[in-house]
Parts: C-alpha cells; sequence; structure tokens
C-alpha cells in the first residue's frame, strides 16, 4: 500500500523537467534570433576584406579604455 502514496511523485518531477526543458529551449531560441538579428544589422564587409581585420591600422594601437 505504501507503493500508492508515491505514485503521484515522479509526475509531478517529470513535469518539472518537462517546464525546465521548454524553457531553456525557448531562451535558446530567443538567443538565436537576438544573434541572427544582430548578424542582420552588422554592415556588410568589403569584398576581398577580411571582417575580423576591418578598421585596425598599423602602427601603436589606442589604449582600450
Amino acid at each position: 500500500m505504501s507503493t500508492m502514496a508515491n505514485s503521484g511523485r515522479p509526475s509531478v518531477n517529470k513535469r518539472n523537467r518537462e517546464q525546465a526543458r521548454r524553457e531553456r529551449n525557448q531562451e535558446k531560441a530567443q538567443q538565436r534570433s537576438q544573434r541572427a538579428a544582430e548578424r542582420d544589422a552588422r554592415p556588410a564587409a568589403l569584398p576581398g576584406e577580411d571582417p575580423d581585420l576591418a578598421g585596425i591600422v598599423h602602427g601603436p594601437q589606442r589604449p582600450r579604455e
């Protein structure tokens, strides 16, 4: 008879896990859409220009603020 008292608990735990999984998936989807928006808002690089090196000048660089 003691097993009947515990029969409801795993479904509650499972429901909590599934809710947490849905929330994580929703946060990931928001992050993906935010990154896509940032990528679209970024100005296009000139042909033949490396975007990692764009804006760097030769010589000493300004110190970071």
